[in-house]
């Protein structure tokens, strides 16, 4: 058997129903939301938001099969308003004819229709003449229109477990006969699933392209140094559908971290060549300007800011400018990661307690004269009242009280706020 006669691996194994499905326990497990659909017949909705290769189209595709309905597909980045009016024209003429419920329409990367490709859904979605379920790697609440993402539910969608690979795998090995058929012992698995990187689609992939790279009379034995190789020679074929875009949004996200506006601008050139949606790029950005620059250049959100809209706006070519502009400018700012620790650090402390502590009284509210009585309010001193307008008093809870969360990063701007903390602030020791 040749595997040049047979379909690419992915879709050879790709699973027909619940019991063969792997990972999104959360979503598909006994109690799952997924599940209880699929149970009751009750579809409604839904976006599926996660990254690439853990099972958005084929839940989509499960769903329909389970619950035997049409099912049309589209695909986001080829299809038009003429498309979507075709495929409800379709659905309306074929529930004439149905017993099953709604036809279920897959939109792939719904993040990249437009608004009047979304407007034109919006009247099926909400008749019931289509039931929508719709894939994205991107956050729905950015670019899905907020009446159409109001009739659909969200569900997020995890990257693959360790377990999650080694079940795929393995059953890649048992259950596909050209597989079975090569005669292969797996001694190591550690590149099989770093390069993977979570994804069960590229995981696949990649055994595809190492099994094929061994000479068919030849046993079969796959260890680390041999997946390297294989994929080092085979790189064009490993990338051919695009696998390495968060390998290159993460090259160009830690270049405008680590200060070097060369990388960052290459690796931004490298994304627009190859067709990234500019609002991607300049989405990154906006979150690099608080997670990375944040308090060393309170500016540099602005200016993302400024750049995000200006792209949706003005669009490609032009846009590349000022993505461009926006990127070198990141990419020089001095950096602080202060606002980004200070609140994780005090999330982590909020999620570790299961007791909230409760507000002191001086700093609660007293609107009514039963809550004065009580002492709401009551010691409270009001800042503007003392001199520099300042008073040393406690603003965290018992158990929490002189805990340092924000901490000044090294930067002149961040500087200048440790010197006033400092002088205020005895008890936290800036």
């Amino acid at each position: 058997m040749s595997p040049s006669n047979l379909i690419p691996l992915p879709e050879r194994l790709r699973p027909v129903n619940l019991n063969d499905y792997v990972g999104q326990k959360h979503l598909v497990g006994e109690n799952g939301v997924l599940r209880k659909m699929i149970e009751t017949g009750n579809v409604s909705s839904f976006i599926l938001w996660g990254p690439p290769g853990v099972g958005k189209t084929t839940l989509a595709r499960i769903i329909a099969n389970s619950l035997n309905r049409e099912f049309y597909t589209l695909s986001a980045i080829s299809s038009g308003v003429k498309d979507v009016r075709e495929v409800i024209e379709k659905a309306k003429s074929g529930r004439m004819f149905a017993t099953a419920g709604s036809p279920i329409l897959f939109i792939d990367e719904i993040h990249r229709f437009n608004k009047a490709q979304q407007d034109a859904l919006l009247g099926a979605v909400e008749s019931g003449t289509i039931t929508l379920i719709g894939a994205t790697t991107e956050n729905p609440s950015f670019e899905v229109i907020s009446p159409l993402l109001s009739r659909c539910q969200v569900y997020v969608l995890k990257s693959m477990e360790l377990t999650d690979l080694q079940t795929l795998l393995a059953r890649a090995l048992e259950k596909d006969g050209y597989l079975r058929s090569r005669h292969i012992r797996v001694n190591e698995t550690e590149a099989l699933f770093r390069f993977s990187g979570g994804d069960a689609r590229k995981l696949l992939n990649i055994l595809d392209i190492v099994v094929q790279s061994f000479d068919e009379q030849k046993d079969i034995v796959i260890d680390n140094k041999t997946v390297t190789d294989c994929l080092q020679e085979n790189i064009a074929l490993y990338d051919k559908n695009g696998e390495q875009h968060y390998d290159i949004i993460s090259a160009f996200i830690k270049s405008m971290r680590g200060s070097d506006p060369n990388g960052a601008i290459y690796w931004m050139a490298r994304m627009l060549a190859g067709g990234e949606d500019p609002l991607f790029i300049a989405r990154r950005m906006l979150i690099l300007a608080s997670e990375d620059i944040g308090l060393a250049n309170p500016n540099a959100a602005l200016l993302a800011e400024s750049c995000f809209n200006a792209c949706h706006q003005i669009g490609m070519p032009e846009a590349r400018i000022i993505l461009a502009e926006t990127c070198i400018y990141l990419a020089t700012c001095p950096k602080s990661n202060s606002a980004y620790m200070a609140i994780d650090e005090a999330l982590a402390m909020v999620n570790s307690t299961s007791e909230a502590p409760a507000v002191p009284l001086h700093l609660r509210n007293a609107p009514t004269q039963l809550m004065k009585d009580l002492g709401y309010s009551k010691d409270y001193r009001y800042a503007h009242d003392f001199e520099g307008n300042f008073v040393d008093q406690e603003f965290l809870p018992d158990g929490v009280a002189g805990t340092a969360f924000y901490k000044p990063g090294s930067n002149a701007r961040e500087n200048e706020i440790r010197a006033r903390l400092r002088s205020i602030w005895k008890k936290y020791n800036y």
